[in-house]
């Protein structure tokens, strides 16, 4: 429209320049001014037409956008990701907005993850610091009783045994905290590989694992499958070792049958593990995935009470959640998933 009406004013800028011409022809020396006049007159009326469609363009097409990257650069310099990009256009503008919005959900998305494995860094501190009280406290106390009568030769050799071997027992339960310490960070630094795998073949191996832990704990145990595709990209290893925590934690508890399901949907590997057992209680399905936890349990086993939470960690790595509930008949309720992708 601007370009438009630019050539329009050219046009009767020519027009009025022949029009003094013909009114002044008998007078050819008067009508040397016309053409230098016209000249200057249309460069004038060009450059005018250049700014004014610079500025149309920049209020209609450059504006808006540049004011919402403009905002949302000064939103992310000040660590503010929870807004969004909407500039609904298909041009180059367009797809600028859309790539800069793309970028502010990925960071959204890490500063999330960061924050989060931040958080249960100092979860997991504070709880590790927690349980090493105990111990220490044991150790420190039986020290000093040591220092204390062994010079005097006040201890007999049953009581210093049993006083070593107490020391002993603790001792062994802070090694048993530290290997499980250093064991998390292996696992956070653990890379996912996916890999495409049949269906039917992962699950195979999976009620293989099932079959081998759930079996040879005396307990019965059926499955079940839904799946709308032949074949997952997920990483075989991790998701094993998820679902044989989690088998092995049902076996434990059932009374005497585990029930496991298994699912793909739309892009994602669901598996369901559910005992006949007495469930977790309220504190329980609360606490139950934080580490070092056990319940009301007083026998630790491998993991000293992180089966969940390795579980949980794993999980997340694969792009995917661990949840706990109940079951509609009562028992303990676990489901692993698995977000399905490619070799990240």
């Amino acid at each position: 429209m601007t370009l438009i009406a630019v050539l329009a004013v050219i046009v009767l800028e020519f027009q009025w320049a022949e029009n003094i011409r013909q009114r002044n022809d008998a007078h050819s020396i008067s009508n040397g001014w016309i053409l230098p006049s016209l000249i200057a007159l249309v460069m004038l009326t060009v450059a005018v037409g250049i700014v004014l469609m610079a500025s149309l363009y920049y209020r209609w097409k450059l504006r808006k956008p540049l004011d919402l990257l403009m905002k949302a650069s000064e939103k992310i310099s000040a660590n503010d990701l929870g807004f969004r990009i909407s500039y609904d256009s298909k041009d180059e503008m367009g797809e600028l907005c859309r790539v800069f919005e793309i970028m502010r959900g990925q960071l959204e998305k890490n500063y999330h993850s960061l924050w989060r494995s931040v958080e249960e860094r100092k979860q997991l501190n504070a709880i590790f610091a927690h349980d090493l009280r105990t111990p220490l406290s044991v150790l420190k106390g039986n020290s000093e009783f040591l220092s204390a009568y062994l010079p005097q030769r006040k201890i007999s050799e049953e009581k210093l045994l049993d006083v070593i071997q107490t020391m002993g027992v603790h001792i062994e339960r802070l090694e048993k905290y530290t290997e499980a310490m250093g064991s998390i960070q292996k696992l956070e630094d653990m890379p996912v590989s996916s890999h495409p795998i049949e269906t039917d073949q992962l699950i195979a191996l999976l009620h293989e694992s099932g079959r081998q832990i759930i079996g040879n704990s005396g307990k019965s145990f059926n499955t079940s499958v839904a799946a709308d595709a032949n074949s997952i990209a997920v990483d075989v290893h991790l998701v094993l070792q998820v679902f044989e925590n989690i088998a092995a934690n049902a076996a434990r508890f059932a009374f005497g049958h585990v029930s496991i399901h298994y699912c793909v949907n739309k892009g994602k590997l669901s598996i369901t593990v559910s005992e006949d057992g007495t469930g977790f209680t309220e504190a329980g399905l609360r606490k139950a995935m934080l580490p070092f936890y056990r319940g009301e349990v007083s026998d630790a086993d491998e993991h000293h009470g992180m089966g969940l939470y390795i579980c949980k960690i794993l999980c997340e790595k694969h792009e995917g959640s661990l949840q706990i509930d109940n079951g509609p008949d009562g028992g303990g309720q676990v489901t692993a998933s698995f977000l399905n992708g490619v070799d990240k």
